[in-house]
Protein backbone atom coordinates (compact mmCIF):
# COMPACT_ATOMS: atom_id res chain seq x y z
CA UNK A 1 0.00 0.00 0.00
CA UNK A 2 1.48 3.44 -0.63
CA UNK A 3 1.47 6.27 1.59
CA UNK A 4 3.68 8.99 2.43
CA UNK A 5 7.49 7.85 2.69
CA UNK A 6 9.42 8.48 6.24
CA UNK A 7 12.12 10.92 5.55
CA UNK A 8 15.52 10.58 5.23
CA UNK A 9 18.07 10.99 8.44
CA UNK A 10 19.89 14.52 7.44
CA UNK A 11 22.91 12.74 6.90
CA UNK A 12 21.72 10.25 4.08
CA UNK A 13 19.87 13.74 2.23
CA UNK A 14 23.69 15.31 2.75
CA UNK A 15 25.10 12.63 1.28
CA UNK A 16 22.89 12.28 -1.88
CA UNK A 17 23.35 16.28 -2.37
CA UNK A 18 27.19 15.38 -2.37
CA UNK A 19 26.91 12.49 -5.09
CA UNK A 20 24.20 14.63 -6.53
CA UNK A 21 26.95 17.34 -6.87
CA UNK A 22 29.80 14.83 -7.98
CA UNK A 23 27.63 13.05 -10.80
CA UNK A 24 26.56 16.67 -12.21
CA UNK A 25 30.93 17.73 -12.12
CA UNK A 26 31.16 14.52 -13.95
CA UNK A 27 29.11 15.10 -16.62
CA UNK A 28 29.72 18.96 -17.34
CA UNK A 29 33.41 17.88 -17.51
CA UNK A 30 33.00 15.35 -20.03
CA UNK A 31 30.95 17.00 -21.69
CA UNK A 32 33.62 20.04 -21.74
CA UNK A 33 36.21 17.51 -22.91
CA UNK A 34 33.92 16.60 -25.94
CA UNK A 35 33.33 20.09 -26.60
CA UNK A 36 29.97 19.13 -26.37
CA UNK A 37 27.03 21.89 -24.47
CA UNK A 38 25.97 20.66 -20.93
CA UNK A 39 22.53 20.90 -22.00
CA UNK A 40 22.86 18.15 -24.72
CA UNK A 41 22.67 15.58 -21.86
CA UNK A 42 20.35 14.65 -19.95
CA UNK A 43 20.84 12.67 -15.81
CA UNK A 44 18.71 9.27 -15.56
CA UNK A 45 18.39 8.71 -11.70
CA UNK A 46 18.39 4.74 -12.02
CA UNK A 47 16.52 4.45 -8.60
CA UNK A 48 16.04 0.53 -8.64
CA UNK A 49 16.36 -0.93 -5.17
CA UNK A 50 16.23 2.37 -3.22
CA UNK A 51 13.63 3.51 -0.92
CA UNK A 52 11.14 6.52 -1.99
CA UNK A 53 12.54 8.98 0.51
CA UNK A 54 16.13 8.63 -1.65
CA UNK A 55 13.55 9.84 -4.89
CA UNK A 56 12.13 12.31 -2.45
CA UNK A 57 15.38 13.76 -1.50
CA UNK A 58 16.62 13.77 -5.65
CA UNK A 59 13.21 15.68 -6.26
CA UNK A 60 14.02 18.36 -3.58
CA UNK A 61 17.63 18.52 -5.13
CA UNK A 62 16.40 19.37 -8.72
CA UNK A 63 15.51 16.03 -10.57
CA UNK A 64 12.74 15.06 -12.44
CA UNK A 65 13.80 11.96 -14.61
CA UNK A 66 13.91 8.69 -13.07
CA UNK A 67 14.30 4.58 -14.07
CA UNK A 68 12.94 1.42 -12.74
CA UNK A 69 13.75 -2.09 -13.97
CA UNK A 70 11.47 -3.89 -12.33
CA UNK A 71 7.18 -3.55 -12.64
CA UNK A 72 6.40 -4.23 -9.28
CA UNK A 73 8.40 -2.04 -7.64
CA UNK A 74 8.04 0.66 -10.44
CA UNK A 75 4.42 0.93 -9.00
CA UNK A 76 4.54 0.51 -5.91
CA UNK A 77 7.80 3.41 -5.74
CA UNK A 78 5.63 6.00 -8.17
CA UNK A 79 2.64 5.62 -5.93
CA UNK A 80 4.83 6.22 -2.69
CA UNK A 81 6.77 9.21 -4.49
CA UNK A 82 3.34 11.24 -5.57
CA UNK A 83 2.12 11.11 -1.90
CA UNK A 84 5.27 12.35 -0.42
CA UNK A 85 5.81 14.98 -2.75
CA UNK A 86 2.29 15.21 -4.40
CA UNK A 87 3.24 18.42 -6.46
CA UNK A 88 6.80 17.21 -8.48
CA UNK A 89 6.38 16.75 -12.16
CA UNK A 90 8.43 13.75 -12.23
CA UNK A 91 8.74 11.40 -15.07
CA UNK A 92 9.28 8.15 -15.15
CA UNK A 93 11.29 5.78 -17.32
CA UNK A 94 11.43 1.81 -17.78
CA UNK A 95 14.65 0.47 -18.35
CA UNK A 96 14.36 -3.26 -17.98
CA UNK A 97 13.54 -6.47 -19.74
CA UNK A 98 9.75 -6.35 -19.96
CA UNK A 99 8.05 -9.21 -20.38
CA UNK A 100 4.53 -8.98 -22.32
CA UNK A 101 2.00 -10.05 -19.56
CA UNK A 102 4.05 -6.71 -17.47
CA UNK A 103 3.00 -4.14 -19.89
CA UNK A 104 -0.26 -3.55 -18.61
CA UNK A 105 1.22 -3.19 -14.87
CA UNK A 106 4.39 -0.76 -16.45
CA UNK A 107 2.21 1.21 -19.26
CA UNK A 108 0.16 3.63 -16.79
CA UNK A 109 2.83 4.59 -14.55
CA UNK A 110 6.13 5.56 -17.21
CA UNK A 111 6.50 8.29 -19.82
CA UNK A 112 9.12 6.27 -21.46
CA UNK A 113 10.02 2.44 -22.28
CA UNK A 114 13.73 2.30 -23.29
CA UNK A 115 14.18 -1.47 -23.61
CA UNK A 116 11.76 -2.51 -26.32
CA UNK A 117 14.02 -5.27 -28.33
CA UNK A 118 11.34 -7.08 -30.19
CA UNK A 119 8.56 -6.25 -32.42
CA UNK A 120 6.18 -8.79 -30.18
CA UNK A 121 7.25 -6.36 -27.35
CA UNK A 122 6.39 -2.99 -29.49
CA UNK A 123 3.14 -4.84 -30.82
CA UNK A 124 2.05 -5.54 -27.00
CA UNK A 125 2.72 -2.24 -25.89
CA UNK A 126 1.04 -0.64 -29.05
CA UNK A 127 -1.65 -2.82 -28.00
CA UNK A 128 -2.07 -1.71 -24.56
CA UNK A 129 -1.98 1.76 -25.85
CA UNK A 130 -4.81 1.45 -28.14
CA UNK A 131 -6.72 0.34 -25.19
CA UNK A 132 -5.80 2.94 -22.85
CA UNK A 133 -6.42 5.35 -25.42
CA UNK A 134 -10.44 3.78 -26.08
CA UNK A 135 -11.06 4.12 -22.19
CA UNK A 136 -10.08 7.63 -22.32
CA UNK A 137 -6.85 7.44 -19.72
CA UNK A 138 -4.09 8.55 -22.89
CA UNK A 139 -4.48 10.44 -25.32
CA UNK A 140 -1.08 10.05 -27.21
CA UNK A 141 1.78 7.39 -28.33
CA UNK A 142 4.12 6.09 -25.80
CA UNK A 143 7.61 7.09 -26.66
CA UNK A 144 10.25 4.41 -26.71
CA UNK A 145 13.23 3.41 -27.66
CA UNK A 146 15.02 0.38 -29.04
CA UNK A 147 17.28 -1.47 -26.97
CA UNK A 148 20.59 -2.08 -29.04
CA UNK A 149 23.03 -5.21 -27.89
CA UNK A 150 25.81 -4.81 -28.95
CA UNK A 151 27.25 -8.21 -29.11
CA UNK A 152 23.87 -10.08 -29.88
CA UNK A 153 23.89 -11.63 -26.66
CA UNK A 154 20.17 -13.28 -26.35
CA UNK A 155 20.83 -13.28 -22.37
CA UNK A 156 21.56 -9.88 -21.56
CA UNK A 157 18.75 -8.25 -23.90
CA UNK A 158 18.50 -5.44 -26.99
CA UNK A 159 17.83 -6.40 -30.71
CA UNK A 160 20.89 -7.35 -32.31
CA UNK A 161 22.46 -5.70 -35.53
CA UNK A 162 21.22 -7.13 -38.03
CA UNK A 163 17.56 -6.69 -36.49
CA UNK A 164 17.93 -2.97 -35.62
CA UNK A 165 16.47 -1.42 -38.98
CA UNK A 166 13.48 -3.80 -39.32
CA UNK A 167 12.49 -3.30 -35.46
CA UNK A 168 12.81 0.55 -36.25
CA UNK A 169 11.14 0.51 -39.26
CA UNK A 170 7.71 -0.82 -37.30
CA UNK A 171 8.14 1.04 -34.26
CA UNK A 172 7.91 3.92 -36.44
CA UNK A 173 4.90 2.29 -37.86
CA UNK A 174 2.64 1.58 -34.77
CA UNK A 175 0.68 4.35 -33.95
CA UNK A 176 0.42 3.68 -30.39
CA UNK A 177 4.62 4.24 -30.10
CA UNK A 178 6.85 7.14 -31.15
CA UNK A 179 10.47 6.12 -31.48
CA UNK A 180 12.77 8.31 -30.20
CA UNK A 181 15.80 6.64 -30.26
CA UNK A 182 17.98 4.02 -29.15
CA UNK A 183 19.36 2.54 -25.28
CA UNK A 184 22.32 0.20 -24.97
CA UNK A 185 24.56 -1.01 -22.39
CA UNK A 186 28.51 -1.21 -23.17
CA UNK A 187 28.77 -5.23 -22.74
CA UNK A 188 30.89 -6.13 -19.56
CA UNK A 189 34.56 -6.80 -20.24
CA UNK A 190 34.31 -4.96 -23.80
CA UNK A 191 36.74 -2.52 -24.87
CA UNK A 192 34.52 0.35 -24.28
CA UNK A 193 35.30 3.10 -26.35
CA UNK A 194 34.84 0.26 -28.99
CA UNK A 195 31.57 -0.58 -27.64
CA UNK A 196 30.17 3.28 -27.24
CA UNK A 197 31.29 4.02 -31.01
CA UNK A 198 29.20 0.83 -32.27
CA UNK A 199 26.12 2.20 -30.08
CA UNK A 200 27.19 5.35 -31.58
CA UNK A 201 26.88 4.34 -35.30
CA UNK A 202 23.66 2.12 -34.72
CA UNK A 203 21.97 5.26 -33.15
CA UNK A 204 23.27 7.31 -36.60
CA UNK A 205 21.67 4.73 -38.28
CA UNK A 206 18.25 4.77 -36.85
CA UNK A 207 18.55 8.51 -37.04
CA UNK A 208 19.06 7.85 -41.04
CA UNK A 209 16.00 6.52 -41.79
CA UNK A 210 13.79 8.14 -38.82
CA UNK A 211 14.86 11.68 -38.15
CA UNK A 212 13.64 12.05 -35.14
CA UNK A 213 15.03 9.49 -33.52
CA UNK A 214 17.35 11.58 -31.80
CA UNK A 215 18.08 10.89 -28.41
CA UNK A 216 20.83 8.56 -27.28
CA UNK A 217 20.55 6.79 -23.89
CA UNK A 218 23.74 5.39 -22.95
CA UNK A 219 26.56 5.47 -20.11
CA UNK A 220 26.13 4.47 -16.44
CA UNK A 221 27.92 5.50 -13.18
CA UNK A 222 31.22 3.51 -14.58
CA UNK A 223 31.58 4.61 -18.29
CA UNK A 224 29.53 8.41 -18.34
CA UNK A 225 32.20 9.88 -20.13
CA UNK A 226 33.30 7.86 -22.86
CA UNK A 227 29.91 7.81 -23.34
CA UNK A 228 29.08 11.96 -23.58
CA UNK A 229 32.53 11.56 -25.90
CA UNK A 230 30.35 9.19 -28.38
CA UNK A 231 27.62 11.58 -28.83
CA UNK A 232 25.26 10.05 -25.47
CA UNK A 233 22.26 12.54 -24.74
CA UNK A 234 21.18 10.87 -21.59
CA UNK A 235 23.20 8.94 -19.34
CA UNK A 236 21.58 6.57 -16.65
CA UNK A 237 23.33 6.89 -13.59
CA UNK A 238 22.37 4.74 -10.50
CA UNK A 239 25.25 3.21 -8.20
CA UNK A 240 27.54 6.77 -8.36
CA UNK A 241 23.89 8.65 -7.14
CA UNK A 242 22.72 6.45 -4.63
CA UNK A 243 25.55 4.14 -3.60
CA UNK A 244 24.88 0.54 -3.35
CA UNK A 245 21.08 0.29 -1.79
CA UNK A 246 18.56 -1.92 -0.92
CA UNK A 247 14.75 -1.19 0.06
CA UNK A 248 14.56 -2.80 3.39
CA UNK A 249 11.97 -5.09 4.33
CA UNK A 250 9.17 -3.64 6.49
Amino acid sequence: MTGVAEPNAPERTAELKERLAAVRGRLAAACRAAGRDPAEVSLLAVTKTVPPADVADLIDLGLVEFAENRAQELVAKVGDVAATRPGASTRWHFVGGLQRNKVRTVLPWVTCIQSVDSARLARAIDKEVDRLRERGERSGPLPVLLQYSVDGDPARGGVPDDGLDALADLVAELPGLELTGVMAVAPLGGEPARSFAAIAAAAARVRERHPSARTLSAGMSGDLEIAVDHGSTVVRVGTALVGDRRITSE
